[in-house]
């Protein structure tokens, strides 16, 4: 697939889906692609499904028009998939999916198996927002649709600072700008405003953090009675494993935290030399080489130890 529009012949339906706990790259290219079919091609009815997103993507337009649930049973002509890495990972509207005439993934995860009737995935690319912008005609992109790509390019690239930042991605971030795109504000309050008692539980992690195989490894942890006890949701989490890896003399960061008893979310983050999409694929989840993801069961010391081992072979060499 060179453009959008050639999955558009014929279509009268279609929805579009995220992943679940959508993130600024899932939330910004779902909804650049239902901003783009909602102005220039009126003639489809296009129905967008995502968890509620979190009140700092506010700024995009249209936001009022999420589905967070899916309602009646229906079958769409066509759905399109934005930054889901595979079919189990679709939230709130996998049945519509599961009956659409036709489907489409338009994705960079190079976890993602290739689970759509089409597949437009490609690994070496820093996000879906700018996997979905090559696909879209430059002419057509205003600065509501400008702003979507952006806030999803700003927060898979770490504000353009990880190493999947290419010399396109600036590119295509110029471009965007001369759209009109208030870059300046979108960075600070959709990715670095943190609240009162984010920062606080922040610095609980990092005071409490703990280091592991020589220094090469840091781990932050938030069980359910502390996450209880700040009054703290999942989304208030973020960044914080981020933190993690700029350690010095780290190679990988994990954070885990526990969102239903004895069953943890693991984010893992490397700085080069350990693949950890490999590590969260060996778990059951997915992701890129340097963040990835999955869920595991157990007690906090048994997930922990289970993932370090793991980082443990890559870097003595042993997991080829």
């Amino acid at each position: 697939m060179e453009r959008i529009e050639e999955i558009l012949d014929g279509v009268k339906t279609m929805g579009i889906g995220g992943h679940v706990r959508p993130d600024g790259d899932c939330v910004g290219s779902c909804m650049a692609l239902y901003l783009y079919i909602k102005k220039w091609y009126p003639e489809i009815k296009a129905d967008i499904y995502l968890e509620k997103p979190k009140p700092v993507f506010g700024h995009i337009a249209c936001m009022d028009e999420v589905h967070y649930e899916a309602g009646e049973p229906r079958e769409y002509d066509l759905f399109v998939t934005c930054d889901v890495s595979a079919p189990d990972r679709l939230a709130v509207a996998s049945d519509y999916f599961a009956s659409a005439k036709k489907t489409v993934c338009i994705d960079h995860h190079v976890s993602n198996p290739g689970f759509a009737d089409v597949n437009h995935v490609h690994g070496e690319i820093s996000s879906a927002s700018e996997v979905l912008y090559k696909l879209l005609n430059k002419e057509k992109i205003d600065l509501d649709i400008a702003t979507a790509i952006y806030t999803g390019m700003i927060h898979d690239t770490g504000v353009f600072q990880y190493s999947s930042t290419s010399p396109d991605t600036m590119r295509i971030a110029g471009d965007l700008m001369e759209k009109g795109v208030d870059f300046s504000n979108i960075i600070d309050e959709s990715f670095y405003q943190k609240s009162y008692i984010q920062n606080q539980v922040m610095g609980r992690v990092l005071a409490e953090s703990i280091m592991l195989l020589d220094g090469k490894c840091i781990v932050g942890y938030m069980k359910l009675r502390d996450m209880d006890f700040y009054g703290v949701k999942p989304s208030d989490l973020d960044g914080i494993v981020s933190q993690l890896r700029l350690t010095k003399g780290v190679e990988v960061a994990m954070f885990i935290y526990e969102h239903e008893s004895q069953v943890f979310k693991v984010s893992l983050r490397s700085n080069g030399v350990v693949d950890v999409s490999k590590i969260a694929s060996y778990f059951g989840g997915g992701g890129h080489v340097k963040a990835a993801g999955c869920d595991l069961a157990g007690s906090m010391y048994d997930v922990i130890n289970n993932i370090s081992e793991q980082i443990e072979k890559q870097l003595l060499g042993q997991d080829k």
